[in-house]
């Protein structure tokens, strides 16, 4: 018969035996390879610098930034998913991961293939207006986007980008049309509406805050969940668009398999990081909110994200050239 104190000395044991195995796990063991897949200088290329040198300090280990641009993020993405899962290769994903999701046909799985780590800061798109367009507020654009559907252009940085499908998300939300002018870079999209070849444009305030003060362009609302902190004047779209949200945002991940343990290292360490002044400071100055999660709130997160843009891109027909 099993008593209880026999119970007590299973679990013990067991307990013992799971904690030295959990002390075994030696990591990281050599550099730590932080994919960034896209070009040096973008939104999540300025974050990965923001953090590794910090993550270096604590664990003794370099982590080390490698860029590889190509395919709107996937074919550095694809290198990170496809990497050996023992913690030595993650990934930094910007909001358009998900978007990648809904527009390519993946060599990996973008849900069930990673282990997420943790979200790590998100960052409001701005709704602006050429001053010609007859709307002094959000509420009057959107009623003008209905009645004149059709008639006023849209210039984004490419087709298939998180401003592109943020726009098409505003369209089917909104019951509108506007017609689509693609171009390679917010520089171009962002001159051209300032001439008035296009009529609205949706990007960052790193970008349009300098054209919104000099009253260049007219800015309506924030495409973010919940106000921006430097513009908490411009309503969040979807306080008039029930359903409406299109945040940019950044965050890591590793590949499918890495043991728990690590993700749970490194998900700790990325909290404390984002809670020190500096870093607060650095983030907010690209009008980026420092934004923490649990491994598994970052999956649903994901999860919920590539299947919006999957039914936008669906919905409006989206293809790639």
């Amino acid at each position: 018969m099993i008593n209880r104190f026999m119970i007590h000395a299973v679990c013990t044991i067991a307990m013992g035996a799971a904690a030295a195995q959990a002390q075994s796990t030696k990591w990281p063991e050599r550099p730590v390879r932080v994919i960034v897949p896209f070009p040096a200088g973008g939104t999540s290329d300025v974050v990965a610098r923001l953090f590794t040198p910090r993550l270096s300090e604590e664990y003794g280990q370099q982590f080390v930034i490698d860029n590889r641009p190509g395919a709107g993020g996937t074919i550095g993405t694809e290198i990170a998913a496809r990497a050996a899962p023992d913690g030595h290769t993650v990934a930094m994903v910007p909001s358009s991961y998900a978007a990648a999701a809904a527009l390519y046909k993946l060599p990996y799985d973008p849900i069930k293939g990673i282990a997420p780590i943790s979200m790590m800061q998100i960052v409001p798109f701005i709704l602006v207006v050429h001053p010609s367009v007859k709307a002094d507020n959000l509420k009057a654009f959107i009623e003008l986007a209905r009645t004149h559907s059709g008639t006023l252009n849209f210039g984004s940085p490419g087709t298939g980008s998180t401003p592109h499908l943020a726009a098409e998300l505003f369209q089917q939300l909104t019951n509108s049309k506007f017609t689509h002018v693609a171009y390679k870079g917010d520089g171009q999209a962002l001159a051209d509406l300032l001439g008035g070849q296009v009529h609205i444009n949706i990007a960052t305030a790193v970008l349009l805050g300098p054209q919104i003060k000099s009253g260049k362009v007219r800015a309506l609302g924030v495409t973010a969940t919940r106000r921006s902190r430097s513009m908490p004047e411009l309503p969040a779209i979807g306080e008039l668009v029930p359903g409406f949200a299109a945040d940019g945002w950044s965050g890591i991940w590793a590949p499918g398999g890495t043991p728990a343990e690590i993700v749970s290292r490194l998900n700790l360490s990325i909290g404390r990081i984002l809670k020190a002044p500096e870093v607060v400071e650095r983030l907010r100055g690209i009008d980026a909110e420092p934004t923490h999660s649990t491994p598994e709130e970052f999956a649903r997160f994901i999860a919920a994200e590539v299947a919006k843009w999957r039914k936008v891109v669906a919905t409006a027909n989206i293809k790639l050239n």
